[in-house]
């Protein structure tokens, strides 16, 4: 009880409690402190109640891509089949062989993978050598129309339809 006294009597004292607060210096020591305000300002005054931790830059991974040559040369491959994964085109596609939006080769026909790489420009093309042979798509194929020239031994002959 004689503590509660001596504290408001200080308080009644010194003015204003909002005076109080503003003239305690925020840096100053405990000498200080009393020297101010005395016990009234020392209740107002907080200091740190925990040490800062540290932190750290590492403790994440990311998940496994599982890039690579996933069939080799002269290995089966059916339609679908993936051959290489990767990120760019390390690996460019050649005969019978598809890219995903991802860069992925796939096999478009059965065989088997072979890869080749350019004398010139170092650049790598993965092909499928068909099961059944090199096989032209029906476009490619040399049906002539009417009108068409034909050149059979170097001499051009035109073809015309028979009329029934």
């Amino acid at each position: 009880m004689n503590i509660v006294n001596n504290l408001s009597s200080t308080l009644c004292r010194r003015g204003n409690l909002r005076e109080l607060i503003t003239n305690v210096s925020v840096y100053s020591g405990l000498s200080d402190v009393a020297a101010e305000g005395g016990l009234a300002s020392l209740m107002v005054r907080r200091w740190a109640t925990k040490k800062a931790a540290g932190s750290s830059k590492n403790g994440r991974d990311s998940n496994p891509k599982n890039l690579g040559v996933k069939k080799f040369g002269g290995e089966r491959v059916i339609p679908g089949n993936i051959i290489v994964r990767q990120r760019g085109t390390r690996f460019h596609p050649g005969n019978y062989v598809g890219i995903g939006k991802d860069h992925t080769l796939f096999a478009l026909k059965e065989g088997n993978v072979k890869f080749e790489r350019h004398k010139l420009s170092g650049r790598k093309w993965v092909h499928v050598e068909p099961k059944d042979g090199h096989v032209l798509h029906p476009v490619y194929t040399n049906n002539p129309k009417e009108g068409h020239i034909i050149y059979a031994d170097k001499t051009p002959v035109v073809l015309e339809t028979a009329k029934a």
